[in-house]
């Protein structure tokens, strides 16, 4: 896909990784749907970096997790700039629930963000790209393919994630291409200490912790990849392939 002169969607496009992907696009000559929920402020900076590499972007405010806000999103999208060509589904959460002691909105919430929202945010885009085709590129996490104790109902939605990402890959082609990607250590909680750093990276085949700039990489990769679909990429150092 020629990426100047599209138009992307990319949610949770104010802060962390979403920021990056959506700075990138805009690099590439993409005009820049920046999705925000509550952090405006790192929406208008992603909105001025691109501006500031020549592109274009437009910030986008919808709580995802109510049921209406992924197709009024997408409306006000095709709205402002005249279509959707990708959508990148980044916008998640991430909170540490040990077992035994999820509450049930703790799932609720986490569901409604990492799972439902995408489901609907990319059904409604779909509709959209039905006639000219697209792209839809999901953002996963290595939680998805390891166990970990004390964040059991993020894996869970992140793996509904890596299925949702073949099902639409196969209900959408041959117009529209689903992929995913499976982002590991590439940006670290902001509580972690030097101590907690090291052990992940000596643990890493890698011997490294990656950046937005590796999990950027390889959405380029997806979107010029025109013979690839249903697949997800894990970009985590080789952390899935320990023994």
């Amino acid at each position: 896909m020629e990426l100047a002169g599209r138009v992307v969607l990319v949610t949770g496009a104010g802060r962390r990784v979403g920021r990056a992907l959506a700075e990138t696009l805009g690099g590439r000559g993409m005009r820049v749907a920046v999705h925000y929920n509550g952090s405006r402020a790192g929406a208008d900076d992603t909105c001025r970096a691109i501006a500031a590499s020549g592109g274009e972007a437009a910030p986008f405010q919808a709580n995802l997790t109510d049921a209406d806000a992924p197709g009024r999103l997408v409306d006000d999208v095709v709205r402002h700039f005249g279509g959707l060509d990708v959508l990148v589904n980044s916008a998640a959460v991430m909170e540490r629930t040990p077992f035994g002691e999820v509450t049930a909105a703790q799932w609720d919430a986490m569901f409604a963000l990492n799972l439902r929202a995408p489901f609907f945010v990319a059904q409604a885009a779909a509709c959209v790209m039905a006639e000219r085709g697209g792209v839809i590129v999901n953002i996963a996490d290595l939680a998805a393919f390891e166990t970990w104790p004390a964040y059991v109902p993020h894996g869970i939605t992140k793996s509904g994630v890596v299925h949702m990402t073949r099902s639409l890959a196969r209900v959408l082609g041959p117009s529209i291409r689903v992929n995913a990607i499976a982002p590991g250590a590439v940006l670290l909680p902001d509580d972690w200490d030097a101590a907690a750093a090291a052990r992940l990276e000596s643990t890493t085949p890698l011997r490294r912790t990656g950046s937005p700039a590796d999990v950027a990489g390889a959405l380029l990769y997806l979107l010029g990849a025109d013979y690839v679909t249903g697949e997800t990429i894990i970009v985590d150092g080789g952390r899935h392939v320990r023994t």
